[in-house]
């Protein structure tokens, strides 16, 4: 780890302030789910065609297209080409299903959910933390601890530890939030992500684990890191969670380049 990152932060009045109003196409997604939920659309009709949508809605073909493909996610409706959009349940599935396309699919993730810290403490790095946050044996990183819920679900969805290089270790997270931990050091600090690097790999849970999702230790689950790199490819931000099996999916859409065909 080189010494390049700088620890300053900018003064206060240059930092960018949170925005609390949803996206235009959740606001439409939600509208959608409620006429589900009250009958107007039944289970086994269509939707109006994406056209009359967007009619509808004074919304762009874009909004309404990503208003339909959170329903999709959320399992209340599925689209078939030229043949339109059914719905198929008047209530979300169980489970949080993650859709990864871009990287603002983790800024939406985190949108979705809400992060409830438990713990803020400084750790050394030892040899096998250093594996994982690509650092040096003895560096000084935040660790934030916490679990992370969705509005679908009664128990989380998952454990979170989150390690945060020494010279962002003074970043400030409220107890509970919707704001990715990346997002609030850009702001904060100047830093900027350039790249996310994600791991995953089966795991079992383990009994403190188990003791805070409310789930049966040494069950199945996902063991997902994600280490965002500036553009140096230095880990400024490393968090690993641990999902039971049956609450999380994870959904990717590899599209083939034709140009090499």
């Amino acid at each position: 780890m080189t010494a390049s990152l700088s620890p300053r932060a900018p003064p206060l009045s240059r930092m960018t302030p949170l925005l609390n109003q949803q996206p235009r196409y959740l606001q439409l997604a939600q509208t959608l789910i409620n006429e589900i939920r009250s009958g107007r659309y039944a289970v086994g009709a269509f939707l109006p065609t994406e056209f009359d949508l967007c009619e509808q809605f004074g919304a762009s073909r874009h909004t309404v297209r990503e208003a339909v493909r959170r329903l999709v996610q959320m399992g209340l409706v599925d689209r078939h080409p030229g043949v339109g959009t059914r719905v198929l349940a008047r209530e979300a599935v169980s489970g949080y299903q993650q859709v990864m396309r871009q990287l603002n699919d983790l800024h939406q993730y985190t949108a979705d959910t809400e992060l409830t810290l438990l713990r803020r403490d400084l750790v050394e790095v030892d040899d096998a933390l250093a594996k994982v946050l690509r650092a040096s044996h003895g560096e000084t990183w935040l660790h934030l601890e916490g679990v992370r819920t969705s509005g679908n679900e009664v128990d989380p969805i998952c454990v979170s530890d989150i390690y945060i290089h020494p010279a962002f270790r003074a970043v400030e997270v409220e107890g509970h939030s919707h704001t990715p931990i990346y997002a609030l050091i850009e702001q904060q600090f100047g830093e900027q992500i350039a790249a996310v690097q994600q791991e995953i790999r089966a795991t079992l849970i383990t009994a403190a684990q188990a003791r805070l999702l409310n789930t049966q230790a040494r069950s199945p689950a996902l063991w997902i890191c994600r280490r965002y790199l500036n553009r140096r490819e230095e880990v400024v931000e490393a968090a690993i969670s641990v999902h039971p099996s049956e609450r999380f999916s994870y959904l990717e859409t590899f599209q083939r380049d034709w140009r090499a065909t």
